[in-house]
């Protein structure tokens, strides 16, 4: 699973990075973060139509860069803090799970990271000490996990109020391969450069044609070291989390 991970950058150099039209979170910058844990605000990448001020029809999805939160809610919950066990959706059984189908059929969305964290057991079975590790692009790049997200409204407020409108997401996870397979046995699926605007594109609604656009990172591309057992805990924050111990 994917359950911790690293968004250190500006806004400004993901806006860049992902050729990003549109704003989406102008009047919210998020603080640099070492130890993003379930439930926590993080930036997403996603395409979507925006209205125009005149109030005409919707136009060709728009790039934006958004935040919603961790843990994806889906549009039939009850309680939203069902959000904290779905963090993470396989991607064996995405597309037939009903709490991610909808969401995987037409709001896929882009989880930027600059690595995440995986325990290793130490293999003295239940109650041992487990290891962190740091897992990274090799070349210092940026991932783009391939995540899901959702619209829940709250019932008991006016359509109209903003508070009554919660977005969550979710990051997709893989069989682990090469590198990170040294650690555990899942990680995320990274969506290649070449395929981002694939992915984010709305109108792709067959599920076949979306999980074709998710393949294994080939060999060589993470790299990875352990980490102070401070990344335990999500009152820990900062560059100290990554560095190798």
């Amino acid at each position: 699973m994917c359950g911790r991970y690293v968004s250190a950058r500006k806004k400004q150099e993901l806006l860049e990075e992902f050729q990003v039209e549109l704003d989406g979170a102008a009047d919210e910058e998020l603080r640099p973060d070492y130890n993003v844990a379930p439930t926590k605000k993080v930036y997403a990448v996603l395409a979507r139509p925006v209205k125009a001020a005149d109030g005409a029809a919707d136009g060709p999805p728009v790039r934006q860069l958004r935040v919603l939160r961790w843990g994806l809610v889906p549009s039939w919950a009850k309680d939203p803090s069902i959000g904290s066990r779905m963090i993470n959706a396989r991607v064996e059984t995405v597309a037939e799970k009903p709490s991610f189908r909808q969401a995987f059929a037409r709001r896929r969305c882009l989880l930027p990271a600059d690595g995440y964290y995986e325990w290793q057991a130490d293999g003295s079975g239940r109650g041992g000490r487990k290891r962190p590790f740091f897992i990274r692009p090799a070349d210092g790049g940026v991932m783009a996990m391939a995540g899901l997200y959702e619209f829940w409204r709250d019932r008991a407020r006016p359509a109209d109020d903003p508070e009554a409108w919660l977005v969550t997401c979710t990051v997709i996870t893989t069989a682990a391969e090469h590198e990170p397979a040294r650690v555990h046995d899942r990680m995320p699926m990274i969506v290649p450069r070449e395929r981002w605007a694939d992915w984010l594109d709305p109108d792709l609604t067959v599920a076949e044609e979306a999980r074709r656009l998710l393949a294994p990172a080939p060999p060589g591309t993470f790299a990875l070291h352990p980490v102070s057992d401070l990344v335990n805990s999500v009152r820990n924050n900062g560059p100290e989390l990554i560095r190798p111990v």
